[in-house]
């Protein structure tokens, strides 16, 4: 299948859609966006993964399983073990390839903004506290760090499987969220 732009014509509409990128890309915005545009539920992949005191639940893959069987959805493309049960079912795959330096200040601020006003992310957990990106191997920011190059490999490699909608840039977010997915929102209500 091709690899397709912000321009592009999308080839159906959307029913299953996976937001991949990096860690601090814009997937978990972009995810509500669409749901917000076109009506589609939308599951925050975390929110399932992260039990208190940040330890995986037991239930994620169940719940991952169940969640990717229905008709209508939008959600994160990350975690090994829900992956393959999510691409399965998924008929686009919307891309955030942005730059290094874009991804890497947009995790940054947002990690410090996090931190600095306590916000609760899923069943209790807050941001570990910046010195802990020197200390912790798992890190949020040492992740984002170490994954980038092996984030777009794994994306690249879905081409051939399903279509993969490909924005370099804020811009081209915008543009195809406008253009070409509006324009399939439009198909969907007539």
């Amino acid at each position: 299948m091709p690899l397709l732009g912000p321009a592009d014509p999308l080839p159906h509409v959307p029913r299953r859609i996976l937001v991949a990128g990096n860690a601090g890309s814009g997937k978990s915005t972009l995810c509500r966006r669409i749901a917000e545009q076109h009506e589609l539920r939308r599951v925050e992949l975390d929110s399932l993964y992260w039990g208190p005191q940040w330890t995986p639940r037991p239930e994620f893959f169940a719940e991952v399983a169940a969640f990717a069987q229905e008709d209508h959805w939008v959600t994160e493309y990350q975690y090994k073990a829900a992956r393959p049960a999510l691409l399965a079912r998924a008929d686009t795959v919307v891309w955030l390839d942005h730059r290094f330096p874009v991804v890497m200040g947009r995790l940054v601020s947002r990690t410090i903004r996090r931190r600095a006003t306590g916000v609760e992310l899923w069943n209790g957990n807050r941001e570990s506290s910046l010195w802990s990106a020197f200390t912790d191997p798992g890190h949020i920011l040492r992740w984002g760090w170490k994954s980038f190059r092996r984030n777009r490999a794994r994306v690249l490699a879905l081409v051939d499987d399903v279509v993969v909608v490909r924005l370099r840039g804020q811009g081209q977010v915008e543009r195809w969220l406008s253009g070409p997915l509006a324009s399939v929102g439009e198909e969907r209500a007539r």
